[in-house]
């Protein structure tokens, strides 16, 4: 099957969505599959273009047996504003938008639009309609509820008129699928037939996400074994609610037994170090290359998941997946009834969203009970495989959709 898959964030070294993209393609195409991507050349989540690939500005490469597209984007300084996020994603839809067309050329079974949605979803349509391809769509958060929920983008009326494009264009898809039982409840409520909609949660590597078996990369980062490690990694966005981290760490700096490490890049770093400048119980991380990813997750003691209580069942983490498979217990800080604090609940303990003292308690409550931190990884790596194992995930792609509100399980 002749696939082509169009998504901005496409990465060597992918994270967040890029990552989703990339894992996807590469699966696809070791399983026999031609598989084709059109994508802006990595520059999330540093929001800078890296620099091997500035220039040339269009270009094609191979990459693990994948034909990948490279169209160019305008990627602003501080992408914040509603307004600069939205030419920042128009200017990726109006450079790939030729591109994407020159595709229909090489007649793919499927188009696959990932994100971001709203602006790609005319080019993607248009392609699948002119190679009488399969049209499918897949959502990794709601893009117009969460800009207007996090204040991104304001107005009843912007935000109708938007809400009424966004439902036209998800119903002229053939599928559209995305990665919780929340979510799909919502397709449906946005006027998407349940006919058409598809349970594809984010998956991960069991075979390179494991419990820890020794403390190697804890003490190449110096980190004595006697420490308890509260690790929050992934993008340092708005969405994350992230200014939880050093506030707790701060109420917590007379324990010299908990440190807490953030490790990645974003929108927020220069505000979460400016929050935990003096604080000797934090340390920062770089972005770490996709092959330290196990080792990475391999030094927590407990993983930390804040979330904006804005964003709440418009998004479910890529990240979480990991973290469960990594066989440690997880700390959402998140609103209640929710389905990130339903999974947590499981495995992990679930406090308020942006509330520092009580994040503070369990992870305090955690640190001083070794035996139900074991306990608790035990069940989280259970249901990341119960429920997130790539293969079984990904080998459900094109097969018959029988039921639609899938239960998660333990």
């Amino acid at each position: 099957m002749r696939i082509l898959i169009y998504s901005a964030n496409f990465a060597p070294e992918p994270t967040g969505i890029g990552k989703y993209s990339g894992d996807m393609a590469s699966w696809l195409a070791d399983h026999g599959h031609e598989v084709r991507v059109v994508c802006a050349p990595p520059y999330y989540p540093a929001w800078q273009v890296d620099r091997k690939y500035r220039w040339p500005l269009y270009r094609r490469e191979k990459w693990r047996g994948v034909d990948v597209w490279r169209t160019p984007l305008w990627v602003p300084k501080s992408p914040k504003g509603g307004l600069t996020r939205l030419v920042h994603l128009l200017s990726f839809a109006i450079t790939s938008f030729p591109v994407m067309l020159w595709q229909s050329a090489w007649r793919p079974d499927v188009v696959l639009t990932v994100a971001p949605f709203f602006v790609c979803a005319p080019a993607g349509l248009l392609t699948a309609w002119l190679s009488r391809a399969k049209r499918w769509l897949h959502l990794q958060d709601f893009e117009v509820d969460v800009a207007f929920k996090m204040g991104l983008l304001k107005g009843s009326l912007l935000r109708r008129i938007a809400l009424r494009m966004e439902s036209s264009l998800m119903r002229r898809f053939d599928t559209v699928s995305t990665i919780s039982g929340r979510m799909l409840q919502r397709l449906c409520a946005k006027g998407v037939t349940a006919g058409k909609t598809r349970y594809l949660p984010n998956w991960v590597d069991l075979t390179r996400i494991k419990p820890p078996t020794n403390g190697g990369y804890r003490a190449q980062l110096g980190i004595p074994k006697d420490r308890v490690v509260a690790l929050y990694s992934g993008t340092l966005g708005s969405k994350q609610g992230l200014m939880v981290i050093p506030e707790a760490a701060k109420l917590l700096g007379s324990r010299r037994d908990i440190v807490f490490v953030v490790c990645g890049d974003g929108v927020m770093k220069s505000e979460l170090t400016a929050a935990a400048a003096g604080l000797s119980n934090v340390r920062f991380m770089p972005l770490q290359p996709s092959a330290q990813v196990p080792n990475l997750l391999a030094i927590a003691d407990i993983h930390l998941l804040p979330q904006s209580p804005d964003a709440a069942d418009l998004v479910l983490p890529s990240k979480l997946s990991g973290m469960l498979a990594s066989g440690r217990p997880v700390i959402a800080a998140c609103r209640a009834g929710t389905e990130i604090s339903e999974i947590v609940a499981q495995c992990g303990l679930v406090v308020a969203a942006e509330n520092s003292f009580e994040l503070a308690n369990a992870i305090t409550a955690l640190a001083d009970d070794p035996e139900t931190r074991i306990l608790l990884g035990r069940r989280a790596r259970t249901f990341a495989e119960n429920n997130f194992e790539r293969d079984a995930v990904l080998s459900t792609m094109f097969a018959p959709v029988e039921i639609h509100d899938r239960q998660l399980v333990l």
